[in-house]
């Protein structure tokens, strides 16, 4: 097998997430982040790939990969849950400014950490993910350095993004700073820590939604066409935010402008989601790799159609580092944050019931792609195989033999 095509492993078995970091680390001599077959985000490869370049993306690739915070961290957080993973706390919170809080995609809370950083001195700048010009329906990663550029970013990016593109420039700069990405991309980073020690030196705070996937390029291409929309003439797309969860907001060269709600933008459970198939198979959308990750409160992970247009808007923190429980801690003192009542696990698995079921039908789906031939992510410390045991063995069977069949049909 060519070092090509054993990289192009990752992408044919449907592990790559687009997140860019192979880019970053081979640099766009090699690598270049763009739209694939399938219109989403993919590596293209443009010069020859050494053995050493496809190891070095086989140990760093979330597709590949995936680890949560460093085990001394794990050790000292003083709660554990085989579902949710290491805490310190779960606690509700929001932003504290009603800007903020309105602006964001529910209670503004990662927005409003992020402005505090920064406020503080505590880094320089945030890696994140704010709206292209020329791609609305995609993320663009971005650097910010003020409050106001962060607040700019605010409100979830549902399309395809590649943020970790220019973390090897970001490293480069020497500078403390904070990354504000999807739980893989921190996986993904997790990984790099292994490789390059700039990361746990500079890289002082990683923060994350949690997480239920983003829409496939073509899932969004088909739903603009269907509500009437030439997706070359669509100038605008905000997903959420203004509002908890906010309406998706789209406007077009022509002047249109409409916006739906959450529900019948997304559909009314989970069944209806477009989901890449990484998204499917995700072994951490909780968010273990961060020292806060921020969840939506919705019963049943669903907004009421009614009370959703005046919801002020409320995020679940999971804190799982120290050094997050000191951020929340300054972010409170200064103004930046509220808090409300400390939660437990139950309330947890009421408000995120996807996040509990995919999480304990992961090990089945891999083995279901192992046993078809497919790749499937090495992961560590996320203690799929006693989440397996807990499932009825029929159950299993089901992953399993679905995710094998899936795997089959791609290979065909």
């Amino acid at each position: 097998m060519t070092q090509a095509s054993r990289f192009n492993r990752i992408l044919q078995d449907g592990l790559c997430i687009g997140c860019g970091l192979c880019q970053s680390l081979l640099g766009t001599d090699k690598l270049r982040m763009a739209r694939g077959a399938s219109g989403d985000l993919q590596p293209q490869i443009r010069g020859e790939l050494s053995e050493q370049d496809v190891d070095l993306v086989y140990a760093t690739c979330p597709g590949t990969r995936c680890e949560g915070i460093p085990p001394a961290e794990i050790e000292a957080a003083p709660h554990q849950d085989l579902v949710w993973g290491p805490y310190h706390s779960l606690v509700l919170g929001w932003a504290a400014d009603p800007e903020v809080r309105f602006e964001g995609s529910t209670g503004g809370v990662l927005t409003a950490l992020g402005q505090f950083l920064l406020h503080s001195k505590r880094v320089n700048f945030i890696l994140h993910v704010n709206t292209p010009k020329d791609e609305p329906t995609f993320g663009q990663p971005t650097i910010s350095t003020t409050p106001a550029e962060v607040l700019a970013g605010a409100g979830s990016r549902y399309g395809p993004a590649a943020p970790l593109t220019g973390l090897a420039e970001a490293l480069d700069r020497g500078e403390p700073f904070a990354v504000i990405a999807k739980p893989c991309d921190l996986n993904a980073i997790r990984n790099l820590a292994h490789k390059d020690s700039r990361v746990n030196e500079l890289i002082r705070y990683m923060l994350t939604p949690v997480c239920g996937g983003f829409m496939p390029d073509a899932a969004m291409g088909r739903f603009l066409k269907e509500e009437g929309f030439d997706p070359q003439e669509v100038t605008a797309l905000r997903y959420r935010g203004r509002g908890c969860p906010g309406p998706t907001t789209i406007e077009t060269r022509g002047g249109q402008r409409r916006d739906y709600h959450y529900l019948d933008f997304w559909g009314e459970d989970e069944s209806s989601w477009s989901l890449p198939f990484r998204c499917k198979i995700c072994p951490d959308g909780i968010g273990e790799g961060a020292d806060i990750a921020a969840a939506d409160t919705w019963p049943k992970a669903s907004p009421d159609r009614v009370a959703s247009e005046t919801d002020p808007g409320t995020n679940s923190m999971i804190i799982r580092t120290a050094r997050g429980m000191e951020l929340i801690s300054a972010a409170v003192r200064d103004g930046f944050l509220e808090l409300g009542e400390e939660v437990e696990i139950p309330y947890m698995d009421a408000t995120q019931p996807h996040q509990v079921t995919k999480k304990r039908a992961v090990q089945a789906r891999y083995d279901g792609m192992r046993e078809a031939g497919s790749l499937a992510p090495e992961t560590i410390g996320l203690r799929l195989e006693k989440l397996n045991a807990m499932n009825a063995p029929e159950e299993n069977a089901r992953q399993k033999r679905g995710a094998y069949e899936r795997a089959m049909a791609a290979k065909s």
